[in-house]
């Protein structure tokens, strides 16, 4: 009988060690992009002036406001936000932030750059 050790069930990433990476918002740190069951991943996110509206097909994506304030665009309206806002951006709305801040961004399943759309 073959004895496969247990499967890891967790993951620690210190996000600050992480190298940012250009994205339609502005610069993002990205943790638990490489998990294998890919359940979700963790942006630390800088958000610029000059977003870019996008899209996903099969992400849901929760932003988390930490730090500035400024706007969310969601499907052309246009939401005032700041530290402790918290927006649920289902699959199809086209969003963006306008404004400098820092937010989390959970993408559920992971972040997949192959679902990332513009009109």
């Amino acid at each position: 009988m073959t004895v496969f050790p247990p499967k890891k069930l967790f993951d620690l990433v210190d996000t600050n060690q992480v190298n940012p990476v250009d994205c339609p918002c502005g610069q993002s740190r990205r943790a638990f992009t490489d998990d294998p069951d890919r359940t979700a991943s963790l942006h630390v996110v800088d958000i610029s002036t000059d977003a870019r509206t996008h899209y996903h097909r099969k992400l849901t994506e929760i932003y988390y406001i930490l730090e500035g304030h400024g706007q969310m665009e969601l499907d052309g309206e246009l939401h005032e936000v700041g530290p402790g806002s918290a927006i649920l951006i289902k699959p199809g709305c086209r969003h963006r932030a306008i404004g400098e801040m820092r937010i989390i961004n959970v993408p559920v399943p992971a972040f997949d750059p192959d679902d990332e759309w513009f009109d």
